[in-house]
């Protein structure tokens, strides 16, 4: 169930789609670094977990409970309150996983942290000010962050500043790595447009270990094998959040293409 588009595929980023989307990331970005990891370090999952009200889109709706008739009084009572409709807000756990790389060396030190931002921790609230929480505390410890932003809706929340990054030009997508060099004011940027193959990203190590790559197209293809998600996504129906015009012709060539069972050719064409 090959992929459709040569990067990152627009579909996914659909709000009722994206959330399976980053925790099978995460799963195989794991999987894709153990083997060139060992002996030394170890990659794990780990989980960040913070309240949700109501107000976000992907809680369901308040449940609305109303109240049983209340026992009459003795007929002398001259003035009863309304019965009023009692609503009760529900109160979500998220769970949001990140990979982080422990040195065996030095007890397990965590060296490196790997995010994969999710549409909460761009947008106002909870989810955002928990993830500006934890890349706070990354950038003020000797631990490495990358960060891996592959949602085009929302405001910046990577850690470099949003106007160094534009400078280098328009992007879709971005990828930020911060080493642990104080005073940390270099980022290594991987900047890419919809029609773009996603970067192999270098990912640091410890002391003087060498960096090993991260192939992020190879871990997006396998999610979207393992999630099935070309029978899933509404390739039929407008891209959710919606392309650029001259993009939407591109995707809908694309698409024309694959429905006519060449979707490997078109590919390997770009």
């Amino acid at each position: 169930m090959s992929m459709i588009f040569p990067g990152m595929d627009p579909y996914l980023e659909h709000p009722q789609l994206w959330p399976g989307v980053p925790s099978r990331l995460v799963v195989y970005i794991a999987d894709h670094l153990r083997p060139l990891l060992r002996p030394r370090y170890i990659a794990s999952i780990e989980e960040r977990v913070y309240l949700e009200g109501p107000e976000r889109e992907a809680i369901p709706d308040v449940a609305i409970r109303r109240p049983r008739p209340e026992p009459r009084g003795r007929a002398t009572a001259v003035l009863e309150a309304d019965a009023p409709v009692i609503v009760r807000a529900p109160i979500l756990e998220v769970h949001e996983p990140y990979v982080t790389i422990l040195d065996r060396a030095s007890g397990q030190r965590i060296v490196t942290v790997i995010e994969v931002v999710s549409p909460s921790n761009k947008f106002a609230g909870p989810g955002r000010e928990s993830y500006l929480s934890k890349q706070r505390e990354v950038l003020d410890s000797d631990t490495h962050l990358v960060e891996i932003d592959l949602l085009r809706a929302g405001p910046h929340v990577l850690a470099v500043p949003q106007t160094l990054a534009r400078r280098q030009g328009p992007y879709d997508y971005l990828i930020c790595v911060n080493r642990a060099r104080p005073p940390r004011w270099d980022y290594e940027l991987y900047p890419r447009r919809l029609r773009d193959r996603l970067p192999r990203i270098r990912i640091p190590l410890a002391d003087d270990d060498p960096d090993i790559p991260l192939d992020l197209q190879a871990v997006l293809a396998q999610t979207y094998e393992a999630g099935e998600y070309r029978d899933r996504l509404r390739y039929d129906a407008p891209c959710v959040p919606p392309l650029a015009p001259e993009d939407q012709a591109w995707a809908e060539a694309l698409l024309a293409t694959a429905r006519q069972g060449g979707g490997d050719q078109a590919r390997s064409s770009e």
